[in-house]
């Protein structure tokens, strides 16, 4: 019986199956899960690639910010002992290798130079009796006197002479402790923390006087070992103090052969006293790097103490990629925080 619905058209092939067209939802809905598997396979490269950059810019990257401005102080002692009578710097002066900082009292030290130089003229006369004395003596022929007699007056001119001497270099060291009297500047630098008055007694080799040694400075950066290994001696180094924009330059000079350990501390009966630690927090340890500093921009004051970003670069090679870029961020942070400060936007 023929459909009547659907009448068959002379020539068409009702056994055979139209082809099946999919539904405009079913499409999208399968686009949707493609871009999905793309966009997350996108999102995990750039995760893994991200994650590559970061772990070499902060652990093996040779650049902290922990680093700090150092230098040489000089302890000034009186080598002679005496109360304060003068003072002839003030506090945080600049002063030259040879100024005087101040004097002791030198009354005690003049005449101990009195009494030397007295001693002398005495050691002086009785060598020139005891001389005399021994070349009468030698002079006389053994009817007169013996050898025996001509041997002890020769002695005793020669015990004349050594005590003369003696006196000679006690005057010396009277005439330099009277020097010492006024204690001088061992280095070219500024006073600091100067407490002394006049009055306060001096005592031999204690320090009472303070000089910063301005020709001393130097850079210590304190490196994570997880980027020691990428640091030599002579490589460039670029610093950044907080606060200026302008950059220091300097030469790594050293790294340091030790750090302290509490494990090396001794328990009772001796024995190493070893703390306990999580096996799963392995914190990385802080390496001093000494850095000369080569260049100082004009307008730049140095003050020990003061905290350094701190950029080590390649000696002898042009500069990577993340140095120049972590330069750059560090030229902008001063700048950023000075118009924040200024209410700038």
């Amino acid at each position: 019986m023929a459909d009547e619905d659907h009448p068959q058209v002379p020539g068409e092939d009702r056994s055979a199956p139209a082809d099946p067209v999919e539904p405009a939802p079913v499409r999208r809905g399968r686009a949707r899960r493609v871009f999905r598997l793309l966009a997350t396979g996108v999102i995990l490269v750039l995760a893994f690639a991200a994650a590559t950059v970061v772990w070499q810019y902060y652990v093996t990257a040779p650049w902290t910010r922990d680093g700090r401005v150092r230098v040489q102080v000089a302890n000034i002692a009186p080598q002679v002992a005496g109360q304060i009578v003068e003072i002839r710097v003030a506090d945080n002066q600049s002063v030259k290798r040879g100024d005087v900082l101040y004097v002791i009292d030198p009354f005690d030290y003049e005449v101990a130079v009195t009494s030397a130089e007295a001693e002398i003229k005495n050691r002086e006369a009785d060598l020139q009796v005891k001389n005399a004395q021994s070349a009468r003596r030698q002079a006389l022929t053994t009817v007169s006197t013996s050898v025996e007699e001509k041997q002890q007056y020769a002695g005793t001119a020669k015990i004349a002479e050594a005590a003369l001497d003696t006196a000679k270099a006690q005057l010396a060291q009277a005439k330099v402790n009277l020097k010492r009297t006024q204690v001088l500047s061992t280095v070219n630098g500024r006073v600091t923390n100067l407490l002394m008055r006049v009055g306060d007694y001096a005592g031999t080799g204690t320090a009472n006087i303070r000089v910063i040694d301005t020709e001393s400075f130097w850079i210590d950066g304190y490196f994570e070992e997880t980027k020691t290994a990428a640091i030599r001696v002579g490589d460039p180094a670029e610093i950044a103090l907080m606060g200026y924009s302008d950059h220091l330059r300097g030469t790594v000079e050293s790294l340091t052969l030790g750090i302290s350990t509490a494990n090396a501390a001794p328990s009772t009966q001796g024995l190493p006293n070893v703390d306990p630690v999580y096996t799963w927090v392995r914190l990385a340890q802080r390496v001093p790097v000494r850095i000369r500093i080569d260049h100082v921009p004009p307008g730049i004051p140095l003050v020990a103490g003061m905290t350094a970003t701190v950029v080590v670069g390649q000696g002898g090679a042009p500069a990577p990629a993340w140095f120049m870029d972590l330069r750059r961020r560090i030229s902008a942070e001063p700048s950023a925080t000075r118009e924040a400060e200024a209410g700038r936007p």
